[in-house]
């Protein structure tokens, strides 16, 4: 087993990755310094291990407080084999999967690093949709973003290869994710080159205890710890046991003017997989500018429609003491519009609605963004009115021209209680008992001002208590007259139907909207969910 490739795919909180099995001892728990890092709460901080021994591998369990499961039975020590079901804890949010080279598994395919941060393997996969020479340097920063991020270097710079195989430097961006001149750059270029040569990253810890040729002009601007990684399009091959053919594109350099303490084994597989995806959105976006014609453009939109439509969740959710239903509809084949259902801890459930302003591809990849940011920071545990504020931030720091949202976003627990915080969003309403409740604590729509202060507001649903959200083009939904749907219509049709499921309340007002514009086009996107407590 020694000479097979041998590697783990991890599932947990913070998304799914492949981890290379390459050495005799990896440790696994909630401490920083594992080398597999897992975050849910039943993980002990050294919870396990893996080990080679002699041609295998054998898991162990260090004695963890909820225990190490393979294959649906509880282990203290077991041989792995291809295949082998890891779970740690009880909660089943937790899975590791042992796959072995030997059975035909292809092992360097693309892996989503980080679902929740940003969602950036579907994110990715829709900037190859859409395609512009904008988007191609939008893509260029975020990925440098993610990567500075990642490895909390100080600076980070993406170079690309000429059809004649000459590094050029196309994008080159800071720690506060703020753009950098890309000329007269001091940085190794011999680095680079070598790299982009072979095909394999570079690392130097210190500069100054290290004879590396040159690098002089890199040491006397500073910088001391330096990290080059290959840009690779993996190459798909028709034979099931061929190996994979990559193709470097470029290279991804990093570097800083600390001692590099950054990567750790997880952090380095976590930077290559997204190396990878950023391979394959670059080259998209520039086999783009060559090839499409406007028919062609017309197919990769529509792709780009099925992958927004991928990243929302499936419209009905019945999760034990909630029945919501959603919808969104958009006015071209992409928008700027998106709900999210989120699983948190304690069995809570999060519910958010956004909306970005303007239409078509650069709202469709600013709503991508924000899903992913909210997903990532409300599976954290951040409250609302502190997820409104990062995100605030965040679009402020990206400074995309032009560009801001409404956001409301509610986490709802088991025993009914359900805490909101409402960026600008129009307001929802809850439907009880008692009477029409609105949610309007909150603040000003994001990436507008800098240091926005959000509040949020908490309320008690009792069962049968049903909660309304809808993005604007819901009530400005337009008459042939000019006159608009609005809230008052809304509030009617809903309560008309109130005893009804959510699926049939949303398909009430999606049918009285139509109605009312007598199917006239759409001017807006429309998003509406519906939900209901059931106690």
């Amino acid at each position: 087993m020694p000479q097979q490739s041998v590697r783990l795919r991890v599932r947990d909180q913070m998304g799914s990755r492949e981890i290379p099995i390459d050495r005799d001892h990896y440790s696994i728990g909630r401490r920083t310094t594992s080398d597999i890092r897992l975050t849910a709460p039943d993980v002990s901080k050294e919870h396990a291990e893996i080990l080679r021994m002699g041609e295998s591998f054998v898991l162990r369990d260090r004695g963890s407080r909820f225990g190490t499961f393979l294959n649906g039975q509880r282990i203290q020590e077991q041989r792995l084999q291809h295949g082998d079901r890891i779970e740690l804890g009880k909660s089943g949010g937790v899975l590791l999967t042992f796959v072995t080279s030997e059975h035909g598994v292809e092992l360097s395919g693309h892996s989503t690093v980080i679902d929740n941060l940003g969602q950036v393997g579907y994110l990715l996969h829709a900037i190859r949709a859409i395609g512009s020479a904008r988007l191609v340097d939008e893509v260029l920063a975020l990925v440098l973003d993610l990567a500075i991020d990642l490895t909390r270097a100080e600076r980070g710079y993406i170079l690309l290869a000429t059809p004649r195989g000459v590094l050029e430097m196309k994008a080159a961006r800071g720690a506060d994710h703020r753009p950098l001149p890309t000329r007269d750059v001091v940085i190794g270029r011999k680095t680079p080159a070598r790299v982009f040569a072979t095909g394999r990253e570079e690392m130097i810890e210190d500069l100054q205890t290290f004879e590396v040729d040159g690098h002089a002009e890199t040491l006397a601007a500073g910088i001391r710890s330096m990290l080059c990684v290959p840009l690779q399009l993996v190459q798909h091959v028709n034979e099931v046991d061929a190996p994979p053919d990559p193709q470097t594109i470029g290279v991804l350099y990093l570097d800083g003017q600390q001692r590099a303490r950054f990567l750790t084994p997880s952090t380095r597989t976590a930077l290559d997989a997204l190396a990878r995806e950023a391979a394959g959105a670059i080259e998209h976006a520039r086999l783009y500018h060559e090839a499409l014609d406007k028919a062609q453009v017309d197919q990769e939109l529509r792709l780009a429609a099925e992958i927004q439509q991928a990243l929302l969740p499936a419209p009905r959710r019945i999760a034990g003491f909630i029945d919501v239903y959603g919808m969104s509809l958009p006015c071209r084949a992409v928008g700027g519009d998106f709900f999210d259902y989120l699983d948190l801890p304690r069995g809570a459930v999060g519910i958010a609605l956004g909306d970005v302003a303007g239409k078509g591809p650069p709202a469709a990849l600013l709503t991508a963004v924000l899903q992913g940011m909210l997903s990532a920071l409300a599976t954290v545990g951040l409250g609302a009115s502190a997820i409104a504020a990062r995100i605030n931030e965040a679009m402020l720091v990206r400074s995309v021209d032009g560009k801001y949202a409404t956001a409301f976003f509610g986490v709802l627990e088991t025993n009914g209680q359900f805490t909101y915080c409402n960026a600008g969003q129009n307001t929802p309403y809850v439907f009880s008992a008692s009477g029409i409740r609105r949610l309007e604590t909150g603040g000003r729509p994001l990436g507008i001002l800098p240091g926005s202060t959000y509040e949020e507001d908490r309320v008690q649903l009792s069962a049968g208590d049903t909660l309304v959200l809808f993005s604007d083009g819901v009530p400005e939904a337009s008459a042939p007259d000019g006159e608009a749907f609005g809230d008052d219509r809304i509030l009617e049709v809903v309560l008309a139907h109130l005893s009804e499921t959510p699926e049939q309340i949303t398909g009430a007002v999606m049918a009285a909207v139509r109605a009312f514009c007598h199917d006239a086009c759409q001017r807006d996107d429309i998003t509406l969910v519906v939900l209901r407590y059931g106690g």
